[in-house]
């Protein structure tokens, strides 16, 4: 069960320390990422008692009040989004990051948008009246069991897969975001992102102190050592050099 409530915001244009700013159509997400940063904070300024995944509110006047933001704002990317999945179940009932992405367009404002759900490819044909825009599928392993146990909500790997293709095939700049890595198979990865996007992404666990003993659990305390992490980032850019896919090593 999750608490959806309905919220009025007075900014939904923010800036952020990855892209010059942030539009977040929604506080709260249903995927409920174990590692997600934000379920270190989100609750505590929202006054949420629920389990992280277990909340959302929804932002219900955010196309409006960014039409207004729009109208004075430097015309800089926008990053969606920063503490929430923009295309989380909740999206497809109500619509609010669709209806912020046509304000967008309208002003031709450059985006990058950054889920893990297949439900980006409702808005193939809004999303290609962008002159500069980028998506992203977040894809933090080729294991499909490890992906439901630490992504709950999230569509599978393999729909997120899919939907980079048919962004790609529609001539949308795409990229993966392999972060946190979790266990999985470097190489096997490598060849599913092949002719998928333009360009990966790499990055590590960078909360583990919140969920180790999930990790212990789980049998698997190797996946939170520096070793790990480093040996899994050399192996996957060997395989992305071989097949000369761009990537860039965040850490």
């Amino acid at each position: 069960m999750v608490t959806v409530r309905d919220i009025q915001a007075k900014s939904v244009l923010n800036r952020s320390k990855i892209f010059d700013t942030c539009l977040n159509p929604y506080t709260g997400c249903q995927v409920g990422c174990v590692y997600c940063y934000a379920r270190l904070f989100v609750g505590r300024y929202t006054g949420h008692r629920e389990p992280w995944g277990r909340f959302v509110d929804v932002k219900a006047n955010a196309p409006e009040v960014l039409g207004r933001q729009l109208q004075k704002a430097a015309k800089t990317t926008v990053w969606i989004s920063s503490v929430c999945d923009p295309y989380q179940p909740i999206e497809a009932r109500r619509r609010i990051t669709r209806a912020c992405l046509e304000k967008l367009a309208e002003k031709q404002f450059p985006v990058n948008v950054q889920t893990k759900s297949h439900l980006v490819l409702r808005d193939l044909e809004l999303l290609r009246q962008f002159r500069t825009i980028e998506v992203g599928l977040s894809i933090t392993t080729d294991d499909e069991r490890i992906a439901r146990v630490f992504e709950p909500a999230a569509s599978s790997v393999g729909r997120r897969l899919e939907a980079l293709a048919k962004l790609r095939a529609a001539g949308i700049r795409t990229y993966a975001f392999v972060g946190p890595i979790l266990p999985g198979n470097p190489e096997r990865l490598a060849h599913s992102l092949q002719a998928r996007v333009d360009r990966v992404l790499v990055d590590r666990m960078n909360y583990l102190g919140s969920i180790r003993r999930f990790y212990q659990n789980l049998g698997l305390r190797e996946a939170t050592t520096d070793a790990f992490f480093r040996g899994y980032a050399e192996r996957f850019a060997s395989e992305l050099e071989r097949r000369k896919i761009r990537y860039e090593i965040l850490f």
